[in-house]
């Protein structure tokens, strides 16, 4: 397989009001058939993302704006179709911004390697949709939440074993056998 695929580094910069340093990152490798629609799915779900029903909007560095026109009612000035628009547009060392829910802003930072990659090597297959190979960095929650049922309380008072509600399962699940 030839070294046609992007590999495409993407950065968490901002969002619900935070910037994040040191950002965490996902690096996706992408055909340069797929669509702007399928790498923000992409990065969504390659962000811990579950609430997928927002609005997202990708921003190429001439400020041409990328969204769906089957979701966005009022597009953008100069916006282009994210479902019909290929990475094709996008050239090695290309940064453009990518944005999901347009009210919490999680705003990216995006970077087109200098090099192509064989997804072969990279992913061990051929995927459908582009795809997620490395990561770093905690990942905030979409909402904020830090645990199921979080109301902005204070966190549950940590128990002497964590592990004791679980079922046995796993050796190391369960209460403790003596």
């Amino acid at each position: 397989m030839a070294r046609t695929w992007l590999s495409i580094r993407v950065e968490l910069v901002s969002g619900r009001g935070e910037d994040y340093w040191p950002r965490p990152g996902r690096i996706i490798a992408a055909a340069r058939s797929h669509t702007f629609e399928q790498l923000g799915t992409a990065i969504d779900l390659a962000f811990a993302r579950w609430d997928l029903a927002h609005l997202r909007l990708f921003t190429l560095a001439d400020q041409t704006p990328i969204c769906s026109f089957r979701t966005w009612e009022d597009t953008p000035d100069g916006a282009v179709d994210s479902d019909r628009t290929t990475l094709n547009r996008l050239t090695p060392g290309d940064q453009f911004a990518y944005v999901f829910d347009m009210g919490d802003d999680w705003a990216h930072l995006c970077t087109v390697a200098d090099h192509r990659i064989d997804p072969l090597d990279e992913l061990g297959l051929m995927a459908a949709q582009p795809t997620p190979y490395r990561g770093w960095g905690d990942l905030p929650d979409q909402y904020g939440r830090r645990w199921d049922g979080d109301d902005g309380s204070a966190a549950p008072r940590r128990p002497s074993n964590p592990l004791a509600d679980l079922p046995p399962i796993l050796p190391w699940w369960g209460p403790r056998r003596r």
